[in-house]
């Protein structure tokens, strides 16, 4: 590659020459009894990004985002339990809760020897990655938010039948929810809001919904869907987190998502006046049509405000 060309490849901000170290792996941990799988890439005595996936997809959703990234960074892309390649554990036997899932990151951080990252939340990443903020509030040196919730102005009417449920437990509340473990409601997912659909691989939802569809998975997301009212009490408190750490903050939001609208980005501003907020114009998975566009603004955020230079640290087996 000549030097006009790594010099076009730099402005572009994506790695000009692709390495070893850029190389994702593909690992499972047992935590606390569970396997927890999780991707990883990148130099492992550079800074850390952790990457907290959504809704009903799983580390899958960062298989793109890892490889640009790997250059500088050291990039940990878990699975939640019931999600992706993780154990689905007895029901009678793990509660699947938001707690829970953010004992279980945490714990698999410790067995990785990490001590400092970055947050990159998504939808249900966001709970998750506020639990292990508001427990460990000096790891956190950044935070990406892409459609992750953190303020009830950010939970509109997409919400109203999972509030339903969340007022009496009923079963007719939770069998109405099961409209949205469907193939419909998992495409809609992916293409609502995007203004060209053709940028979206069909292979997301067709990936998302074979796992959905296993036995006893809809009642999982049931029993998490119940579970998501546990995050409202802690908005509170993540916002005084917000107020007091301040962390460098980037969002970047796809301003036409019906589950987490853009009502929901806007009050970061009133805790974080530094934030760097960008609305995209798609829907709820930003990645998958809008890399092009959301890539360079997350290196150019990461290397002015986390850094790029490798720390000897605990090495990751």
């Amino acid at each position: 590659m000549s030097r006009e060309a790594k010099s076009a490849e730099s402005a572009r901000g994506a790695p000009a020459i692709a390495s070893a170290s850029s190389v994702t792996h593909y690992r499972t941990k047992e935590v606390d009894g569970v396997k927890i799988f999780y991707r990883e890439t990148g130099p492992k005595d550079a800074p850390v990004l952790l990457l907290l996936h959504g809704f009903p997809t799983s580390s899958h959703m960062f298989r793109n985002l890892m490889p640009a990234l790997a250059d500088r960074y050291h990039v940990i892309a878990p699975d939640y339990p019931g999600y992706g390649q993780s154990e689905s554990p007895d029901r009678a036997k793990f509660n699947y809760t938001f707690d829970r899932y953010g004992e279980l990151v945490d714990g698999l951080l410790d067995q990785l020897g990490v001590a400092k990252y970055a947050m990159y939340v998504m939808d249900y990443g966001a709970p998750v990655g506020w639990r292990l903020a508001l427990k460990h509030p000096e790891r956190i040196s950044g935070l990406i938010v892409q459609n992750g919730n953190a303020y009830n102005e950010g939970l509109k009417e997409f919400w109203d039948p999972i509030k339903a449920y969340w007022s009496d437990h009923s079963d007719a509340h939770r069998k109405a929810l099961y409209s949205l473990v469907s193939p419909e409601t998992t495409i809609f997912q992916y293409t609502d809001g995007v203004s060209d659909t053709s940028r979206v691989s069909p292979d997301n939802w067709i990936h998302d919904q074979a796992l959905l569809d296993r036995p006893g998975n809809a009642e999982i997301q049931m029993d998490l869907f119940y579970d998501y009212r546990t995050n409202v009490p802690l908005y509170p408190a993540v916002q005084a987190y917000f107020r007091k750490y301040q962390p460098p903050t980037l969002i970047v939001w796809g301003k036409n998502d019906k589950i987490f609208p853009a009502d929901g980005a806007y009050p970061y501003k009133r805790d974080l006046p530094e934030v760097e907020f960008h609305l995209i114009d798609t829907g709820h998975f930003v990645l998958e049509d809008k890399a092009d566009e959301v890539v360079p603004l997350i290196r150019d955020f990461l290397k002015r405000k986390v850094g790029t230079e490798t720390k000897r640290k605990v090495a990751v087996q």
